[in-house]
């Protein structure tokens, strides 16, 4: 008997790769603006206002980690039934924690780990063999609810990605 086939992640593939452009394309903009200031309030109320290093910070533990959990949901292999927990919510201690610590690191390591971040999920997205039940598996996030893998793909990584390249480029464009 055969492997599977694997997943068609291609669309996911290039949209990873023009991310990982754009953030190169970033990098020098970011890095002449040096130094930034530190957000007062980084957390999640109505009051905080993240700068390039609170969102390179974020970008750049926020890959590892979700790749880990889209792992874990394809390893369960669960059906509909049985979707294992997974995730966390945007006040979570461990990942505020990170966020704080993080931020202060210099701006070439948090651009060289979104940079490997990104290869490793287009990578992993590109591997030749899928995993059993990888096109059938689900979790259970706390605020989303029952999801399936691709969910985690597409909304935590693939969309997410977006959205902090875009929040970049409006800090940029108020401070030029």
């Amino acid at each position: 008997m055969s492997d599977p086939a694997p997943p068609d992640n291609s669309t996911q593939v290039a949209h990873l790769a023009a991310a990982r452009q754009a953030f190169a394309n970033l990098r020098p903009r970011v890095v002449a603006g040096d130094p930034w200031a530190l957000a007062e309030d980084f957390g999640i109320g109505p009051e905080a206002s993240w700068g390039p290093r609170e969102v390179l910070a974020h970008t750049a533990e926020m890959l590892p980690f979700w790749l880990g959990q889209y792992e874990r949901i394809i390893e369960a292999g669960l059906g509909p039934g049985n979707p294992v927990p997974f995730g966390r919510t945007a006040d979570n201690a461990l990942r505020l924690g990170i966020l704080e610590h993080d931020r202060v690191l210099p701006l070439r390591e948090l651009f060289d780990r979104i940079d490997a971040g990104i290869e490793r999920w287009e990578r992993r997205l590109s591997a030749a063999v899928a995993q059993p039940g990888e096109d059938q598996a689900v979790g259970l996030h706390p605020r989303d609810g029952v999801v399936p893998a691709t969910f985690v793909r597409d909304h935590f990584i693939v969309h997410h990605l977006d959205d902090h390249i875009a929040q970049l480029e409006e800090i940029l464009a108020r401070t030029s």
